[in-house]
């Protein structure tokens, strides 16, 4: 026989190997069985309530086959009714207890599973973390899936689980409790089936578990196959990578119907197993009845043992069954995966209190007659089948100029920008910062000859003061409280109570965070600065100000405007429409581009 890897079993394994979690379905209980007994023993005096709740339903699975026999044998067959009345009545009695028992099992519950799931959502929240830590670059878009849909299928599972077994444990030990007192002849005929039917169902445990975990990693993998679809549509038009996607998503979206129809298999004949356990103890009552009652089994007590059977074995090992076939696989699937180890944490950890802050290199300074920067015949395509986003482009800007680019979206403003600050590399054509070719260029001296500030400005956690001084770590007291003065940041200082008091990034609006971003630029000593729709959360009056004090500030400034007042504040305009780039003065451009002109009148009619 030839075995089959199917593209997302394959995936499965990769992504297994990288996370350091074993393959699907190997070993998953005994590697969560430790984790288990240290939860369950913190956990005791929960487990302890819920196990006084569950003996009153022992007593009420012993009262209700012994009420009948004693009924009948007693009772009724004895010409006594009132007897077997009595009998009747203390069967309901048992019947009182058990509804008083499922009230408190259900309130003492929530004991247990609840601090399964906020410990799972901890440990999922580190996890991505670290993972964060480790590659800063790869996105776990899985951590979504893990954090909401399989927390929450860990603890369903989990309260389930829990509370099927423990009612099948007290109901059984009820039973059979049962059983030993009315005639212990009676035990093998029920037991010896029940047993037979449970080895056949944990035959379909493991199997069930490994294709469990297999549609849960197609599930991931299209999962995060969608959000890479929905976050770079854009991207994927540019590249001409529109059939590749959709063959992609074809494939994914078949991976994950086969392995669901592999788990609705092993269901099927779980099922089987399910009605093998639940029924056979009834049917060998009844094939054994007459054997029983030559043995002196009484008619009560046969009665008795079948009401044993087929009233409380019989739903509560469906019950179990059903748990374990379904919640169980899932349940020790998922906590494989919660609970795996997670990527290595990084080696090294700054000792500072905040982000790391690079020191200012100084790069050589540029000739004095040399612009600021130069694009030479530059062309850039995001794929080999994609049509370029910049052709041929000639540009050069002047050492303190102020360059507004504009153009329709996704015409590659943006690409313009990443092209001089060297994070794309053209694939014809020269890009120099001053006379120096970027190609030539490290990091740390990009870092020094050019600041840029795109559209979702970046603002780490720590004092506002080290996220200005970010770029200028020397920069002197004066000069960050004259950008917080330059940017309108003196009521986010006053709201955070100093510039050296903590930072939240998530309780700073849009604007802000780009304010800070651009006091940021100000303060770097980069002599080239690069806005890519870098000041959209603004409102007009504040990007006024931020544009003049950028422009007020030593050095060149280019801005990918989006308001018609950035333009006609720019020393010189780039028109981008996709044809033959436009290159002149606001009014310049008013007079001789019809393209210009229609662009102007849109932001007129806009407002």
């Amino acid at each position: 026989m030839t075995a089959t890897v199917t593209p997302a079993a394959q995936a499965a394994a990769t992504r297994a190997a990288r996370d350091g979690q074993p393959p699907a379905g190997r070993g998953a209980l005994r590697r969560l069985l430790p984790g288990a007994r240290r939860f369950l023993w913190g956990r005791r005096r929960a487990l302890g309530v819920l196990a006084g709740w569950s003996v009153l339903e022992s007593v009420h699975t012993f009262l209700t086959g012994l009420g009948v026999a004693r009924a009948l044998d007693d009772g009724f067959l004895a010409g006594r009714p009132g007897t077997g009345l009595l009998w009747l009545a203390v069967s309901a009695v048992g019947a009182l207890l058990g509804g008083l028992a499922a009230r408190g099992v259900f309130g003492a519950l929530g004991g247990v599973v609840e601090p399964l799931r906020d410990a799972l959502v901890r440990r999922v929240v580190a996890r991505a973390l670290a993972a964060a830590l480790a590659d800063p670059a790869r996105a776990d878009t899985a951590a979504v899936s893990r954090l909401t849909a399989q927390t929450e299928i860990a603890r369903d599972g989990a309260a389930g689980l829990l509370l099927t077994a423990r009612a099948f444990v007290f109901t059984a030990a009820g039973a059979v409790a049962g059983l030993a007192l009315l005639a212990p002849v009676l035990l093998p005929v029920v037991l010896v089936p029940l047993l037979a039917g449970l080895a056949l169902f944990a035959a379909t445990l493991r199997p069930m578990a490994a294709r469990q975990r297999a549609l849960l990693d197609a599930d991931e993998e299209l999962a995060a196959h969608a959000g890479l679809l929905d976050s770079g549509a854009r991207q994927i038009v540019a590249y001409g990578a529109a059939g590749t996607a959709s063959a992609r998503t074809a494939e994914l979206v078949a991976a994950e119907r086969r392995t669901a129809a592999a788990l609705a298999r092993w269901g099927a004949v779980r099922t089987v197993a399910l009605g093998a356990a639940g029924q056979l103890p009834v049917l060998a009552l009844l094939g054994c009845a007459p054997l029983l009652l030559e043995r002196g089994v009484s008619s009560g007590e046969l009665i008795g043992a079948l009401t044993y059977a087929a009233s409380a074995l019989l739903p509560a090992v469906h019950a179990l069954l059903t748990a374990l076939g379904a919640a169980g696989t899932r349940l020790v699937v998922v906590l494989d995966r919660l609970t795996a180890p997670g990527p290595p944490a990084p080696r090294t950890v700054p000792a500072a209190r905040t982000a790391p802050r690079p020191r200012s290199p100084r790069p050589r300074s540029p000739r004095r007659d040399a612009p600021a920067a130069e694009l030479r015949s530059v062309t850039f395509a995001h794929g080999p089948a994609a049509e370029p986003v910049v052709r041929d482009l000639d540009l050069t800007l002047r050492r303190g100029e102020r360059l507004a680019v504009v153009g329709p979206s996704g015409i590659g403003k943006s690409t313009l920008t990443a092209l001089l600050a060297g994070t794309l590399v053209p694939d014809t054509g020269r890009v120099c910062l001053g006379d120096r070719p970027v190609a030539g260029l490290d990091r740390r001296e990009l870092a020094g000859l050019r600041a840029l500030v795109p559209q979702e400005a970046y603002v780490f956690s720590g004092p506002l003061r080290d996220n200005l001084a970010y770029l200028a770590p020397d920069a002197p007291p004066e000069r960050v409280r004259a950008a917080v003065a330059a940017f309108g940041l003196d009521g986010l200082v006053d709201r955070l109570d100093g510039l050296d008091a903590p930072l939240d990034p998530a309780r700073l609006s849009a604007g802000e965070r780009q304010s800070v971003a651009l006091a940021r630029a100000w303060l770097s000593p980069a002599p080239l600065l690069l806005l890519d729709e870098a000041t959209s959360g603004l409102d007009p009056a504040a990007e006024e100000r931020a544009e003049t004090a950028l422009a007020a500030r030593p050095g060149t400034l280019l801005v990918v405007a989006h308001r018609l007042s950035s333009a006609a504040r720019a020393d010189r305009v780039l028109l981008l429409d996709g044809v033959r780039p436009a290159l002149g003065t606001h009014a310049g451009l008013l007079r001789e581009s019809d393209a210009y002109r229609a662009m102007v009148g849109a932001w007129e009619d806009g407002g």
